[in-house]
C-alpha cells in the first residue's frame, strides 16, 4: 500500500441474513469513500470481520478467521465486531486485532474507519462492560447506505424478546426494536430499479411493528407498490401466520411463495422444554393456511436434533411430523450448548447419540426435497438469474428452486426438467 493510496479493505461476514445485510452496509460506506473493496479472504490491506455465534461451532469458525486472515496477509489490520465479540471480546484480543467491538454500530465503525484513514482521525477506544458491549434499545439505521445485489437483503428489525432456551442471541443482539417504514420506503426507493428482488429480513422478523404500534402484514402493504421487484420474506415465526398476514402477501405483485417457518422440533414435549411457544397441531394449523393460499409453496425450516431433553421416541416423533409436513428442505443443526442459556446448564447427550440422529433427518431432508423437486418437474417458473457457475446461469423461481440455464436472461419463464448433474435443490 502505497502513501499516497487507501488501503484495499475486505469485510468478512459469516452467519445469518442479517449480519449479510450488516456487512454489505459497511462495503457500501468504505466504496463510497474510495476505498478498494473485497468480501472474504482476498488478499486486503484491512479486514472487517462479522462475526457470528449462534452455534459454538459458528463461533469458532469466528475465531479461526482471525488465523486464516493472518496466512493471508500476516500485515494485515483486523477489525472485529459481531455476534461473537458481542459474547465473548477477549477471544479476539490476538495480534492482528487492532479493534473490537459488538453487534451495534457497525455502519459507524466503518465511518470511524473511514475517517482514520481519510481524515488521519483517531479512532475512539471501545469499553465493554463485563465482557459484553452496550446494545442500544433503539433500531439502528443505516443513513440509506446499501450495497447494490440482484437479490437485496433489507433490513427491517434487530434484536429478539422469545428467550427460547438453547438461544444466546437474545442476550447478543438486545431486544426487538423495528426500523421505521419510512427508513425501509427510503432505501426501497434508492434500490430500485438497480435490484431485481428483495429479501425482508431481520433477528425475529415476524415480531416486526410490535415496538411501533404496527405488523409485518401492515407492513407488507406498504411494499406493494414496488410491482417491478419480487418480494422474499425471511425466517418467520408460527405466530404470524394468520389470514391478515396471507392477504397481505397476496397483495404484492411478485412475492415469492417460500417460506422458512421455524419449527426446531416436531415433538411437543422438546418444543416445551425449549420455551418455544407452540405446539406441532398449531404449526400444523400453520402450513395448512398456508398452502390453502399456496399450493405450491416451498416451505423450509430449522430443526435441532439432540436437545438436552430429546428422547429416541420423542425424536421419532420429530421425524414423523416432518414427513407430515412435506418441508421441501430441512436445515439440520445438531444441538450447540451455548453458555449463559438456560439449556446450556443441562448435561448434553452423547456425542454419538446426536450424531446418528442428524445422520437419520438429514437423510429425510434429502428424500423430502427430492419429492418437492420432483413437483416442479415440468412447471413454467419465472427464473430469476443472479450468478454464473461452470459457464451457466445460475437462478431461483419464486419458490426457491435453483435453476441452471445456458441463457440467464432475468426473470425469463423456464420450464423445470430433471438434469441431476447440476440440480441440486433448494440452495441454503
Amino acid at each position: 500500500m502505497s502513501d499516497n493510496k487507501l488501503p484495499k479493505i475486505s469485510v468478512f461476514t459469516l452467519g445469518c441474513k442479517v449480519n449479510q445485510y450488516d456487512g454489505d452496509a459497511m462495503l457500501a460506506i468504505f466504496n463510497e469513500a474510495g476505498f478498494e473493496v473485497a468480501e472474504g479472504l482476498e488478499f486486503a490491506d484491512i479486514y472487517i470481520l462479522n462475526t457470528c455465534a449462534v452455534t459454538a461451532e459458528a463461533e469458532k469458525k469466528s475465531r479461526q478467521a482471525v488465523s486464516r486472515i493472518i496466512k493471508v496477509n500476516p500485515s494485515a489490520k483486523i477489525y472485529v465486531c459481531g455476534c461473537a465479540s458481542q459474547n465473548n471480546f477477549v477471544q479476539f484480543a490476538k495480534s492482528g486485532v487492532v479493534y473490537i467491538s459488538g453487534t451495534d454500530k457497525k455502519t459507524e465503525l466503518a465511518r470511524q474507519i473511514v475517517a482514520k484513514y481519510v481524515n488521519s482521525s483517531d479512532m475512539p477506544q471501545c469499553v465493554a462492560e463485563e465482557k459484553r458491549f452496550d446494545i442500544s434499545d433503539k433500531y439502528e439505521d443505516n443513513d440509506g447506505v446499501y450495497n447494490l445485489r440482484t437479490r437485496h437483503f433489507i433490513k427491517v428489525q434487530d434484536g429478539c424478546d422469545n428467550y427460547c432456551n438453547y438461544c444466546i442471541i437474545p442476550y447478543l443482539r438486545g431486544h426487538s426494536r423495528s426500523r421505521s417504514v419510512e427508513s425501509i420506503i427510503k432505501e426501497l426507493d434508492g434500490v430500485r430499479g438497480s435490484v431485481k428482488e428483495i429479501v425482508v429480513t431481520g433477528i425475529n422478523l415476524s415480531a416486526y411493528g410490535l415496538d411501533i404500534g404496527l405488523s409485518l402484514a401492515e407492513l407488507l402493504k406498504k411494499l406493494a407498490k414496488y410491482d417491478d421487484l419480487r418480494v422474499r420474506l425471511g425466517s418467520l415465526e408460527v405466530c404470524v401466520v394468520n389470514d391478515a398476514f396471507l392477504k397481505a402477501t397476496k397483495k404484492l405483485k411478485h412475492f415469492c411463495p417460500h417460506f422458512h417457518l421455524s419449527l426446531q422440533s416436531g415433538d411437543d414435549s422438546v418444543l416445551m422444554a425449549m420455551n418455544r411457544h407452540y405446539d406441532t397441531e398449531q404449526y400444523f394449523q400453520a402450513v395448512k393456511l398456508i398452502r390453502g393460499y399456496y399450493p405450491s409453496a416451498s416451505i423450509t425450516t430449522d430443526i435441532i436434533v439432540g436437545y438436552p431433553t430429546e428422547t429416541e421416541e420423542m425424536f421419532e416423533n420429530c421425524m414423523k411430523f416432518a414427513r407430515k409436513v412435506g418441508f421441501s428442505d430441512i436445515h439440520v443443526f445438531s444441538y450447540s450448548s451455548r453458555k449463559g442459556t438456560v439449556a446450556g446448564r443441562m448435561p448434553v447427550l452423547p456425542a454419538e447419540v446426536v450424531d446418528d440422529r442428524q445422520r437419520r433427518l438429514s437423510a429425510l431432508k434429502r428424500e423430502l426435497a427430492d419429492n418437492y423437486l420432483n413437483k416442479q418437474i415440468g412447471m413454467p417458473q419465472q427464473v430469476l438469474f443472479e450468478t454464473q457457475c461452470d459457464g451457466l446461469w445460475v437462478g431461483h423461481t419464486p419458490n426457491y428452486v435453483k435453476v441452471y440455464s445456458a441463457n440467464g436472461r432475468h426473470n425469463e419463464v423456464r420450464t423445470i426438467i430433471p438434469r441431476r448433474k447440476y440440480c441440486d435443490g433448494l440452495s441454503d
